[in-house]
């Protein structure tokens, strides 16, 4: 063979032969857009591997989905309420007078094929949506997982959970049918609360007195576009900021704030993640087809006479409901304006409530004066305050969804509402304190056993018998991982309180909120906020000593 010629290459196709068309215009766009230098040190970065990471996933997976359904149901859709004559495949409305809103909604559900499906999974999707951003979150709380240099991101994500909570509503409340009209209605008698500028708030909102004529267009601009807007912006800039920090990963062996430890984007995590799109679709779509949601044929058309029996906001909306029924009926006249406080006082603890949560890291950065970067999640015990913080939110927050439904559960369990309710607002300030306390004693339960394995090892069940007669259990030591995982935890030492003099004798004046800190501090890890982990020397000394 002469040097001109070419020998074929290794795989399978001759050295001069044309590049396939995808190389083409690959190479092409990476000339103009340098894709490739962008991607190539990008596509191999590691992500860790635990399961509670799919929470985050399925929340955005329902993103996507919401949004491809929300598109296709926007093409059928008419956001109007000049009044119409029903006639159509539903027979028992023909006849009836409703709005465009609540016809076109019926033609998608019986005339477009595949309409109610789309319509069933786009509200399944939202549903568990907020769910999953909820325990999301709580996953990203409990671990602290928001801590520095993710306090952006914890605000993003708790930006997309209030935002997806009132979406959501708006959601349901298009069809103008007369559950989402009970719902709207609701709503107009929080805005008529706000003191001087309430009717101002409700006629600008509903284009006149209740119902108006303009609220279902202006619902759906909002819904469609305004929101899902804001929330596509806080979506990226929060996937942005989870690419640039690296994904928390879970404490153990090996993992360290300067590594991460799991597998590449490309292409196993890719993979996985389209595998479980995929997934999340499909069981989305089963619960759409066999679990009826939202049936507005049921309801009705909405007229402001009427109200639906046993009317229930969803889940994520509930305990706003729970504030107002739990509030007594009180009014008061200040300076010739009559305030409703009944409404006015859950009206402002609603969002408070939110609030408390939303800032929650800068509280706990503030107390433990931490500027470190964390990359390695905690045990929910290792910090008994903070779980225990969390878990009366979370029992405040089922208590309110409770006393949102009062009504049914006096129906269905045949008690008194009367009963029901007062019992809501009792617990409503005494379930948090007991679930607090209870909590805090279980973690700090945990922790003192935690310490008793470090230190007197494995109960192995073996019985031996000592020269002196008496019965006692061999105890096995723990492997270097369990050690590892049990004691690499940090402990934060409390916060004290400055001296009233410096080092010259000057007086000094303590400001009320380095008092305020180093309070704080001492119930978060004092003695009675943590149990003091073993320490190496400590864990020698009980080696040597014989307990193993």
């Amino acid at each position: 063979m002469s040097s001109a010629q070419h020998t074929p290459s290794s795989s399978g196709h001759r050295e001069d032969a044309p590049a396939p068309r995808g190389e083409k215009i690959a190479t092409w766009a990476d000339g103009r857009l340098g894709l490739f230098a962008i991607a190539k040190p990008n596509l191999r970065k590691i992500f860790p591997d635990h399961w509670s990471y799919m929470l985050g996933e399925v929340a955005l997976y329902s993103f996507v989905i919401i949004i491809l359904t929300g598109v296709y149901l926007t093409l059928w859709f008419k956001p109007s309420m000049n009044e119409v004559v029903y006639q159509g495949t539903y027979v028992p409305l023909n006849g009836i007078r409703m709005s465009e809103a609540f016809k076109s909604t019926m033609d998608i559900s019986f005339d477009l094929r595949g309409g109610l499906l789309l319509r069933q999974i786009h509200h399944w999707a939202a549903i568990v949506f907020i769910a999953s951003m909820l325990v999301h979150m709580m996953r990203v709380f409990f671990t602290g997982a928001f801590r520095r240099p993710r306090e952006a991101n914890w605000l993003f994500g708790a930006g997309l959970l209030i935002l997806g909570m009132f979406d959501g509503f708006m959601g349901y409340s298009l069809p103008d049918d007369l559950l989402s009209g009970t719902g709207v209605r609701f709503m107009e008698g929080a805005l008529l609360s706000v003191p001087i500028v309430g009717t101002y708030l409700s006629f600008f909102f509903f284009g006149g007195e209740f119902p108006g004529v303009d609220f279902i267009a202006r619902l759906f601009s909002i819904h469609v576009l305004l929101i899902p807007g804001i929330m596509l912006g806080l979506l990226v800039a929060h996937l942005a900021l989870v690419f640039y920090h690296k994904h928390t990963q879970s404490w153990g062996p090996g993992r360290t704030n300067k590594n991460v430890v799991g597998m590449p984007l490309m292409p196993v995590y890719m993979a996985k993640a389209g595998g479980f799109f995929f997934l999340v679709f499909g069981v989305l779509a089963i619960m759409a087809a066999i679990a009826q949601i939202n049936p507005i044929w049921s309801y009705g058309p909405y007229r402001p006479d009427q109200v639906t029996t046993d009317a229930q906001p969803d889940w994520y909306m509930g305990y706003s409901e729970g504030l107002i029924r739990l509030m007594p009926g009180w009014e008061i006249n200040l300076w010739g304006h009559t305030l409703q406080l009944g409404v006015l006082i859950p009206l402002i603890v609603f969002p408070t409530i939110l609030l408390v949560l939303w800032l929650y890291p800068f509280v706990e950065a503030w107390i433990t004066g931490d500027d470190r970067e964390h990359h390695i999640t905690e045990r929910p015990r290792n910090n008994p305050t903070r779980t225990a913080f969390g878990a009366a939110w979370v029992a405040e927050y089922l208590l309110l969804l409770l006393g949102g439904g009062n009504d049914l559960v006096a129906t269905h369990f045949h008690l008194s509402i009367n009963v029901i309710t007062w019992a809501a607002r009792i617990g409503f300030f005494v379930v948090p304190v007991v679930v607090f306390v209870v909590t805090k004693r279980i973690c700090l339960g945990l922790q003192h056993r935690d310490k008793e394995k470090v230190e007197h090892g494995r109960e192995s069940g073996i019985i031996k018998r000592l020269p002196h007669g008496e019965f006692v259990e061999a105890h096995e030591p723990l492997s270097r991982e369990q050690l590892f995982t049990l004691t690499a935890h940090e402990q934060y030492a409390p916060h004290e309180v400055p001296p009233t003099a410096d080092e010259n004798g000057v007086q000094r004046k303590v400001r009320w909120s380095e008092k305020l800190r180093a309070r704080l501090s001492r119930a978060y890890f004092g003695q009675s906020g943590q149990i003091a982990k073993t320490t190496a020397e400590e864990y020698e000394k009980h080696v040597t000593s014989g307990h193993h």
